[in-house]
């Protein structure tokens, strides 16, 4: 829904910055590259030592780049595979920073293991999540399903809860636990997603199959170049 809707709506948003920074000369792998780093330093260097509002307010400044990179692509007609793949996955890294930054919170001055694994959890699941849909396509399946949890749904949830739970060092009393609960969160939708997709992957696969074998040995031929 999120990547529906508030992905349209910041597109347009975002879209003279954008055009700004092409007069500036500066490129859309440029801009990956400079989010993607912002990202991962506000992760790393605020989550760990348990600065929530400010390590989410840098967090939040970068993580639009996003939005910004594609956006000065398809302004400059120059959307290309390299494009794509150096977006998704720098995604994966910006992804892995957040919850390992929450990970060594908990592992250390935050001492609660379970959310520590929890953490781990969301993280590791979030790249299956991503994985099972890339593998999906790759064998040549639509994988036509999204899921109860995407990436925007995932970061939206957590940043937001990160956020407000870093205001209990500004005296909110009781706020704090609004990060375990949004990690739990995660963590369930991603592992329901997970299955979502494992049972699409499952269905397409088999009528794929079928459909190959009523059209005769030459399709299943073509059919296993294409996963070989």
């Amino acid at each position: 829904m999120l990547n529906k809707y508030a992905r349209a709506f910041f597109t347009r948003v975002l879209t003279p910055f954008a055009a700004f920074l092409i007069r500036r000369g500066v490129s859309p792998d440029a801009v990956t590259f400079i989010g993607t780093a912002g990202v991962v330093a506000g992760a790393l260097v605020f989550f760990p030592r348990g600065e929530f509002f400010w390590g989410t307010i840098v967090i939040t400044l970068f993580v639009f780049s996003d939005l910004v990179d594609g956006n000065m692509a398809r302004q400059l007609g120059r959307s290309s595979r390299w494009g794509a793949f150096l977006d998704s996955t720098l995604d994966r890294v910006a992804d892995s920073a957040i919850f390992g930054g929450l990970a060594l919170w908990y592992a250390g001055s935050g001492d609660d293991n379970v959310l520590c694994a929890v953490s781990i959890f969301c993280l590791s699941s979030g790249q299956v999540v991503s994985y099972t849909k890339a593998r999906g396509e790759a064998i040549g399946l639509p994988v036509a399903v999204n899921g109860l949890v995407e990436r925007a749904e995932r970061l939206v949830i957590t940043l937001v809860a990160a956020g407000l739970a870093g205001l209990h060092k500004f005296g909110v009393p009781g706020i704090d636990v609004l990060l375990p609960i949004a990690l739990w969160a995660v963590a369930v939708g991603s592992f329901v997603t997970l299955v979502q997709r494992v049972v699409t992957v499952r269905k397409e696969s088999e009528e794929a199959d079928a459909a190959d074998a009523a059209a005769g040995p030459d399709a299943r031929a073509q059919g296993s170049e294409a996963t070989s």
